[in-house]
């Protein structure tokens, strides 16, 4: 069967070309150190980013999950604030192969300066090396770190959203789950920006991208196959890995759910709001037109992106009591 994509946005086509060269390798594990050694020579250090931004930045060490490796955690706080104020649990994406934390500085401190929140930005275990529960584990043990140590933090640990892009937006949907089935940290919301969520790749949308976009079927196909190895795809699939999975949705803190109309997590993405509602839960779904994945990151000035930031941080306000 012919998949006829949804075109992208011929505004933006332009930068797409740029950022994914014709010649651009696929994701293998030949490929992937070289291709996380060229993502860290992008990204910028917290500290860079922060600058004299009027923001204290504060690198930590904090307990990992029971038997495993520390947790290393940067910690963004507005300088000027009266009491504990709501926070921010950030969760990076990548494929759960590739990325580090610190790319997410710039939308993180945007975000403290705009609301007056505190972030906690986690970093977590990758995969191939660390397949699954190893990432969501340790993710899962950063959020009950923060919310324990909430006093210390400044932070309202009734007030605490769980956010990420891609595969962090995935992870967070995952720590969600866990909070809710463990008794653990009671979430004011998930803010999930182009989750990955679904691990067997058959809806529409997953196969209208191969070989297209910032993030294909290809690149889903072997993201997945390395947090999940042979079980991606069979029934054996936890609900903590791939959320789209888990036959329960009722009882989750309100999300927030961003897409674009052109990538593939467009239709997992859109029945997972979809199934939420079904239980009577709390969902804000925002499908982008044109819109390919990571758009708000690699095109910030497309009029759509910034309709986009608007509306991601109306919903914060919202969910976290901040007024206008």
């Amino acid at each position: 069967m012919t998949y006829r994509p949804v075109p992208f946005d011929p505004a933006i086509e332009p930068e797409l070309a740029r950022l994914v060269p014709e010649d651009s390798p696929g994701y293998t594990p030949e490929t992937l150190p070289a291709m996380r050694q060229a993502m860290a020579a992008m990204v910028r250090p917290a500290a860079q980013v922060v600058g004299d931004a009027p923001v204290d930045l504060v690198e930590r060490t904090v307990p990992g999950p029971d038997g495993a490796p520390d947790l290393e955690v940067t910690i963004l706080s507005p300088r000027d604030r009266d009491g504990s104020v709501p926070a921010l649990y950030n969760i990076h994406g990548g494929g759960m192969m590739v990325g580090h934390r610190d790319m997410d500085v710039p939308r993180l401190l945007a975000l403290v300066l705009e609301l007056g929140v505190v972030a906690v930005n986690v970093e977590y275990r990758l995969a191939p090396e660390h397949p699954h529960p190893a990432p969501v584990e340790d993710c899962y043990a950063g959020l009950v770190w923060t919310v324990k140590n909430a006093e210390e933090l400044g932070i309202d640990p009734d007030r605490v959203v769980v956010m990420g892009g891609s595969a962090g937006g995935g992870l967070s949907a995952g720590v969600a789950l866990l909070a809710r089935d463990r008794g653990g940290p009671r979430l004011a919301g998930q803010l999930l920006l182009c989750p990955m969520i679904d691990d067997r790749n058959t809806t529409v949308a997953s196969h209208q991208y191969s070989g297209l976009g910032t993030w294909s079927r290809e690149a889903n196909v072997a993201g997945w196959r390395s947090l999940l190895g042979d079980a991606a795809g069979t029934d054996e699939v936890s609900p903590y890995a791939a959320p789209a999975r888990a036959t329960d949705l009722s009882e989750l803190p309100p999300a927030f759910i961003e897409v674009g109309s052109a990538e593939p997590f467009r239709d997992e993405d859109t029945e997972y709001a979809l199934r939420i509602w079904a239980t009577g839960g709390q969902a804000e779904l925002h499908v982008w037109s044109g819109a390919f994945h990571g758009f708000d990151i690699y095109v910030p000035d497309w009029p759509i992106s910034q309709e986009a930031l608007r509306t991601r941080t109306s919903w914060l306000r919202r969910t976290l009591g901040l007024g206008r």
